[in-house]
This record gives C-alpha cells, sequence and structure tokens, in this order.
C-alpha cells in the first residue's frame, strides 16, 4: 500500500511539472500503457490473501483513475497555452496604417490617345492602324512625295532596305485607308501611332514619338469642314473658350495646306512664358487633300474633296500637363508618372 502511495505521488508531481505534450506522451506510456508501472502493480496480487485481494485492486483503480485525470488535464492546460502563444504570435493590430498597395497609372501619352479616340469616335470616325515596318510606297509615293521629291529631306527615315523604312508619319495608314476604301467612301478615320525619324534626342526632340492624323474624303467637304472639327477637338481636349487661326503652310499631300495655332490655354490669349507672349501656341498642321493623292488611290478628284491634319500626341501632352522636356515621357520616372492618376 506505501508503494502504491508512492507511485501516486511520484506520477502525480512529474505530470504537473510538465512542460510539454511529447512529455507528458512519453509520461502516459511509462504509467498507463500495458507494461507500464501501474499495470505492473497487478501482477502483486498473486503474492496477496483472497482478503487482500479485492482491497488492493481498488486502490489500483483508484491510482490509475487519478493519474488518467491528471493526464488529461495537464494536456488540456499544455494545448491551451501553445493556442495563446500562437494567437499572441499572429495578433493583427488593427489600429495600425492598412499596407497601401502599388497601383499602376495611365500613362500621359495613352490618356491623350484616349482622350483623342474618344474624341472623334463621338463625331462618327473609325480608328485605323498599320505596320510601323512600312513600305516606301505609303510612307511618302502614295502621299504625293515621289522619289527625288525635295520634301523627303524633311524627313530624316530610318531605311532598312530601298523598299522598307520605319514610318516616319501616319500618313501611310491613312494612304493605305485610302486604297483600301477608295469605293466604299465617304471616309473619316484618325490614325494614331509610333513613328520614327532620325532625330538627336533633345528637350523637344525625340527620334521616336506619336502622332494622330484625321482623314475625311466626302463629297463637298470644305476649309470651313476642317476649321469646324479642329475647334471641336481643341474645345475637348484644353478650353472651351479656345480659339484657333490657320497660317499658310506646305505639306506634299494636302493643298492648300495650315498650320493650326491655338488661343494660349494658360493664358486666354493674353501672352505668358507658355506661348512666349503671343498668346497662341501652335498645335497641328492640316490642309486640303491633294487631289494627287486622291487620283492615285483611285478616287475621283473632281468629284470628291477631303481634309487631313496631324498632331503630335507628345506635344498635346506637354501642353496640356505642363510637361517641359519630352524626354520625361519616356524615361518612366514612378515619381513622374505618378501625377497621372486614374
Amino acid at each position: 500500500m506505501q508503494d502504491l502511495e508512492q507511485l501516486k505521488l511520484d506520477a502525480l508531481k512529474a505530470i504537473d511539472e510538465c512542460l510539454d505534450t511529447k512529455l507528458l506522451e512519453d509520461l502516459r506510456i511509462e504509467y498507463l500503457s500495458k507494461k507500464g508501472k501501474v499495470q505492473g502493480l497487478m501482477s502483486l496480487m498473486r503474492d496477496l490473501s483472497p482478503e487482500e485481494k479485492p482491497t488492493f485492486g481498488a486502490k489500483v483503480n483508484t491510482l490509475k483513475s487519478a493519474i488518467t485525470e491528471a493526464l488529461e488535464a495537464k494536456k488540456e492546460e499544455l494545448e491551451n497555452k501553445a493556442l495563446d502563444l500562437k494567437l499572441a504570435s499572429e495578433k493583427i493590430d488593427i489600429s495600425l496604417d492598412a499596407y497601401n498597395p502599388k497601383l499602376g497609372t495611365m500613362h500621359p501619352l495613352s490618356l491623350v490617345k484616349q482622350e483623342l479616340e474618344n474624341v472623334f469616335i463621338g463625331m462618327g470616325y473609325n480608328v485605323a492602324e498599320g505596320p510601323e515596318v512600312e513600305l516606301d510606297l505609303y510612307n511618302f509615293t502614295r502621299a504625293n512625295t515621289p522619289e527625288g521629291h525635295p520634301a523627303r529631306d524633311m524627313q530624316d527615315t530610318f531605311y532598312i532596305d530601298p523598299t522598307h523604312l520605319l514610318r516616319s508619319q501616319t500618313t501611310a495608314i491613312q494612304m493605305r485607308v485610302l486604297e483600301k476604301e477608295a469605293n466604299n467612301l465617304p471616309i473619316k478615320v484618325i490614325c494614331p501611332g509610333k513613328v520614327y525619324r532620325r532625330d538627336d534626342d533633345d528637350a523637344t526632340h525625340s527620334h521616336q514619338f506619336m502622332q494622330c492624323e484625321g482623314l475625311v474624303i466626302g463629297e463637298n467637304i470644305t476649309v470651313a469642314d476642317l476649321k469646324g472639327t479642329l475647334e471641336l477637338m481643341i474645345h475637348e481636349l484644353f478650353s472651351k473658350d479656345a480659339k484657333i487661326r490657320f497660317r499658310p503652310s506646305y505639306f506634299p499631300f494636302t493643298e492648300p495646306s495650315f498650320e493650326v495655332d491655338m488661343t494660349c490655354h494658360i493664358c486666354g490669349g493674353k501672352g505668358c512664358p507658355t506661348c512666349k507672349g503671343t498668346g497662341w501656341i501652335e498645335i497641328l498642321g492640316s490642309g486640303m487633300v491633294h487631289p494627287n493623292v486622291l487620283e492615285m488611290a483611285g478616287i475621283d478628284s473632281k468629284k470628291y474633296t477631303g481634309f487631313a491634319f496631324g498632331a503630335g500626341i507628345e506635344r498635346i501632352a506637354m501642353l496640356k500637363y505642363g510637361v517641359s522636356d519630352i524626354r520625361d515621357l519616356f524615361t518612366n520616372d514612378v515619381r513622374f508618372l505618378k501625377g497621372f492618376k486614374r
């Protein structure tokens, strides 16, 4: 009986001091398994008298129950402590500022291109695209600039071979549209896209830039239609109060040709550093489509007329957003691009 009491004290003390569920499982095996210490006590019953056996058996069962209860209680205690530690380590302080993910923004050139497309789609225009590696035929010849024409000197072009080049103007897209739609008049398209010229990069020039050209062909198209179209475009892009003026110019594929100025959107035409005190800013080139261009596409120039215009998307973006150096539009400086939120 003294051995029973001592075994009970030893077992309960070991369980109470246990700090680990694995060690607790070792104690369970040590005391309660088939070869454990409690089961080993049952072998002593053969040495007891018949009167002592019932009392001894009852004591062993009581010991077994006490150890079992102590093991279960300790197991629950250790599991609760482990859970508390886990929760403490994974605790989220909801009072802290949330993580602010870095979201991309629309590039200013994409914003202007999208805005131009929206303006002209609203007027019933289609958006046309073409290859950036273009044939000399469409880039120059069909635009009334045959080989040897002095107007070719106006552009220093990237030639790939004698007949292929990186297009120097999106006029090439217009020439393809004229050829394709010659029997499906009238035509109303804009042609946005990249163009390439051999130029030294500086604050106002780049060897690669974007243009958006427009073309309208139909019956009785006049300069008045051109002026009204450009005025609407300027009003939508800059200011409802802006005015435009035409200055005579020269482009091989239009006759007559005009440089187009708008009243400065910063000072309203009063004069400021942006417009160099003149009150006017040059914005694009335009004109009535040259009869030769129509005839080369198979369109009767005596029955049909049209107008064309072309604007640099970078120039519009620089004026619209106050960008002083065109290189800022290509360097992908995140600090610069953050200024153009969606």
